[in-house]
């Protein structure tokens, strides 16, 4: 499936770009061709919804380039990068949401595919199209660029997936770490993995599943010091009810 091809489409007042109100919390739709960008989580939503109408009116289709931004103009176009892994999509607006904490866009099933977020809720780099850029081409890339490589530039602080790099430093016992579990199977630590994202909301250093003797463990850090891993450990636990045990460098 192609990514969406951004188009000018006239943003009307009303419908779903009037001001509306979810869980206690009020939402203002942009209503002009006004830039955007932001960082945060990223969730996808798929069979439960297929089939069912949008905010736009559109039947959402999970197998389409289409995704729910809470305040972004419907129509309207969006660039998403999955700094993790370099990979870039671009998504045609049309459903409002997601309305957890935390998370800033809800991609359908395989814009997330393309993305690689199927595993669950990770960080996203998000920036609308504006009319300019569209007009201009300027969202297309050169047919001859080469692949992505992966350059971590998101802020301190920001759970990303894990690198060779860190994976190693997670096994090797390169500073200290918090260990939320260790599993057997894979999906059981990818399910853990998303609720702890879902938690921490950028408090982590780096949140990623090590394979070590045989398990699958979920670790944050690196942390510098013991005493930050323990305060963000008793953090988690007062707010989140999550536990956790220190793993101290090897000596």
């Amino acid at each position: 499936m192609p990514d969406a091809e951004p188009r000018v489409e006239p943003i009307r007042n009303g419908g779903p770009n009037k001001p509306y109100e979810v869980a206690g919390e009020r939402y203002e739709p942009i209503t002009t061709d006004a830039p955007y960008a932001e960082r945060g989580l990223a969730s996808w939503y798929g069979n439960k919804f297929h089939g069912r109408p949008t905010s736009s009116g559109e039947v959402y289709n999970m197998y389409a380039m289409t995704a729910a931004h809470a305040t972004l103009p419907i129509p309207s176009y969006a660039r998403v990068r999955n700094p993790a892994n370099g990979r870039e999509v671009i998504v045609r607006i049309n459903d409002r949401g997601p309305f957890h904490k935390g998370r800033i866009i809800d991609l359908s099933y395989t814009a997330a595919l393309k993305l690689g977020l199927l595993h669950g809720v990770a960080p996203v780099e998000v920036r609308r199209l504006t009319y300019a850029e569209i007009r201009a081409g300027a969202w297309q890339k050169p047919a001859n660029e080469p692949p992505p490589v992966f350059v971590p530039d998101a802020p301190p602080g920001s759970p990303q997936r894990e690198t060779t790099a860190t994976a190693t430093a997670a096994t090797t016992g390169s500073g200290y770490w918090l260990q939320f579990g260790a599993f057997g199977r894979l999906d059981a630590a990818e399910a853990l993995r998303e609720r702890v994202a879902q938690a921490d909301l950028g408090l982590l250093p780096l949140l990623t599943i090590v394979r070590e003797a045989g398990l699958n463990r979920l670790r944050a850090g690196p942390f510098p010091n013991a005493d930050e891993a323990r305060a963000q450990a008793d953090k988690l636990r007062t707010e989140n009810g999550l536990e956790s045990s220190l793993v101290e460098p090897r000596r």
